[in-house]
């Protein structure tokens, strides 16, 4: 049975509750390290095996291949992905190796976002599979430096403080800039290791946001999948019109 790849960059950057939804819903899905393996596990990967893959965020820019080799193969991996019509979705730093990957191009961000923030979805994302059950009143959770511009052909989905938040391409493959995976713990090692000052404040807004936050993940989370079983059953897949 065809299961569903994650690809993790960093031990604090787990699937949270995106791998909750998927083990009580989906058949199952693989975890591949690249951090731990340096990206091993991909070199020996069958992607036609795959339902689809999902690639997760990491403390790396996409424009570091000297220093993390393995970024290298994983554009190479999601472009065969797009290729083979396997779908892909990319969170963070995995939205920026998306857009990189079909041509756009990343840099920094002229805000850098550490916390929740609104962000405004465009007409596009209301026919969207993973984005049209999105309630836009949700504030949404980032921690990240740079941004994508958007690939030749892709569609946005959102808009927030001056960028790109979320776009799909020929629904194959969707990056979204903000984490819809965080979950408590998760976010209270990113504020212990990293921004320890706020800390508090930032998980206590976590636990006012984060009923109405993990529904619209689950949201997501059900489109995504869905897309994987169509894929594996058969349906046709109709690109976007730019």
């Amino acid at each position: 049975m065809k299961k569903i790849l994650i690809i993790k960059h960093v031990d604090k950057e787990g699937p949270g509750t995106l791998g909750e939804y998927f083990h009580e819903n989906s058949p199952g899905y693989l975890i591949a390290d690249v951090w731990q393996d340096n990206a091993v596990s991909l070199n020996h990967l069958n992607i036609v095996s795959l339902a689809g893959v999902v690639i997760l965020g990491g403390p790396m820019n996409v424009y570091e291949e000297e220093k993390y080799p393995f970024l290298s193969l994983e554009k190479y991996l999601i472009r065969e992905l797009v290729m083979q019509k396997i779908p892909v979705f990319g969170i963070c730093l995995g939205a920026q190796m998306i857009a990189a990957s079909l041509g756009a191009r990343v840099k920094r961000s002229p805000v850098k976002e550490i916390g929740w923030f609104d962000i405004e979805l465009t007409q596009e994302a209301k026919g969207d599979p993973l984005m049209k059950e999105f309630d836009v009143k949700t504030k949404v959770f980032q921690w990240h430096e740079d941004t994508f511009e958007l690939p030749a052909g892709a569609i946005l989905l959102a808009r927030g403080n001056g960028i790109h938040q979320a776009f799909s391409f020929r629904n194959l493959a969707w990056g979204f800039q903000f984490h819809v995976e965080v979950d408590q713990p998760m976010i209270s090692s990113w504020l212990r290791d990293y921004l320890p000052e706020g800390r508090e404040e930032m998980l206590a807004t976590h636990e006012r946001q984060k009923a109405a936050f993990n529904a619209q993940a689950k949201n997501v989370f059900r489109g995504f999948l869905r897309r994987t079983q169509e894929r594996i059953h058969g349906s046709s897949v109709h690109p976007q019109t730019p």
